[in-house]
């Protein structure tokens, strides 16, 4: 009979707490080889000479909220091989939730080398992933105020989004402001109309009747003023962001140049991929900043789009399939492949439309963005990975391709059943 074999014998686990860490290392190590030690910086360099002293070089620990991220990082600084393992994967098994034991679980668990690692992205990718999630928390901020405004607007029966289509825009907002200054005429609001909206001022005015009652006028003016600040915080971000791609691809912040957050991008991918169909700048810039631009983490395209949860997860037992719905996965990137196959299946003349209204006409629309973000990703990990620039094939290229499958595989079928595929060509 087999046994476990020790892989990892200088391997520590630690629980990881918002208060306190339980560290356990090898037996005979240390005694007691389990020690709890607090979450101040201090406490934290304790720990990792304690290690030092004990003689482990690999640790694993669960990814316990963001109460692993400092650890993680002194941990790393100090030489220490780090896995960052997810906690629905450690199946604790009963009469073992303490945290001492948790600790021991994962020890032996590592030991054993039983313990993948959860991606990590290097350290410039986290400083710009730091960066554009903090925009994102802003832009939705700022969404938060501009429905606020909106509610006001409605609340005074003044139904300015029915005749204008963002409130937000040039029109919208200087028709808000107007009205937080103390204007009521309908007109005089409806004069300062945009020559590209599209309704006219007889219907923007009709809009503006309402009754303007006071303390929805004062929680319109305190979101409107809270929407600019928003405003103000996102463009300081942004200005953020691309200081730091400047410095990242350039090495100079002091070069005075227009900057090209295009350029920038292709500069640090190493290709434009932005001439992959429903990737939009703004796009690449988000997924960069969650998987970075080095594609040898995942070992092949495949492993890549199933961490992002977009490949089948197959449950099988007793040779029957149970499920293979796709992972659910909390993934910004996977989120943006997601409402890139959205616009990608609008294009008219490109393979992966067609490819995506193909799938939606038989299987439907949840499913044909699902396998078309898979696509998509896997095009992603090919040209960062070869480092080739995107070309559009076609929609006749496809089609092509499509017809020349279902040929192939009508004329397998045909040979399993005894027969022969004649091609008939009419006169």
């Amino acid at each position: 009979m087999s046994t476990l074999q020790i892989i990892n014998p200088n391997a520590a686990g630690i629980d990881v707490g918002s208060e306190y860490h339980y560290v356990c290392v090898p037996e005979g190590k240390a005694e007691p080889r389990v020690r709890k030690f607090r979450c101040f910086t201090g406490d934290l360099e304790e720990l990792s000479v304690w290690l030092k002293e004990c003689g482990v070089a690999t640790v694993a620990m669960e990814s316990t909220g963001v109460y692993w991220i400092p650890l993680y990082d002194i941990l790393s600084a100090h030489g220490f091989e780090v896995l960052l393992v997810n906690a629905r994967y450690i199946k604790a098994v009963p009469g073992r939730k303490t945290d001492v034991k948790d600790s021991q679980w994962i020890q032996q668990l590592h030991s054993y080398g039983l313990l993948h690692g959860s991606f990590r992205p290097d350290d410039e990718t986290c400083i710009l992933r730091g960066y554009m999630r903090q925009r994102d928390n802003l832009v939705k901020g700022a969404a938060v105020h501009i429905q606020r405004m909106q509610k006001a607007l409605v609340q005074m029966n003044i139904h300015l989004h029915k005749a204008i289509s963002d409130i937000t825009g040039i029109t919208g907002l200087k028709i808000v402001q107007a009205i937080v200054d103390g204007e009521r005429d309908p007109n005089k609001l409806a004069a300062m109309r945009n020559n590209r909206v599209h309704n006219n001022e007889e219907t923007i005015a009709a809009s503006l009747k309402g009754n303007y009652r006071k303390e929805h006028l004062f929680t319109l003016k305190q979101e409107l003023d809270l929407y600019k600040y928003y405003c103000q915080l996102i463009d300081d971000c942004e200005q953020e962001i691309n200081n730091y791609l400047n410095e990242h691809n350039d090495g100079d912040s002091g070069v005075n140049k227009p900057f090209n957050l295009k350029e920038e991008l292709t500069k640090m991918a190493g290709v434009d991929l932005t001439k992959v169909p429903g990737l939009g700048t703004l796009s690449v810039e988000t997924l960069i900043s969650e998987v970075g631009v080095n594609p040898n983490k995942w070992p092949s395209e495949k492993h890549f789009a199933s961490w992002l949860g977009l490949s089948p997860a197959n449950k099988i037992t007793g040779g029957k399939i149970l499920s293979s719905r796709t992972r659910k996965v909390n993934s910004r990137a996977a989120g943006v492949f997601r409402m890139a196959a959205v616009a990608v299946g609008k294009t008219k003349n490109t393979a992966l439309g067609s490819f995506y209204r193909k799938i939606k006409a038989h299987a439907g629309a949840p499913k044909a963005i699902t396998a078309t973000a898979r696509k998509l990703a896997c095009l992603f990990y090919s040209l960062l990975k070869h480092g080739e620039s995107y070309v559009e094939k076609g929609n006749e290229y496809y089609e092509r391709k499509y017809k020349e499958r279902s040929i192939k595989n009508l004329t397998k079928r045909a040979q399993e059943f005894g027969f022969n595929l004649v091609k008939c060509v009419n006169a």
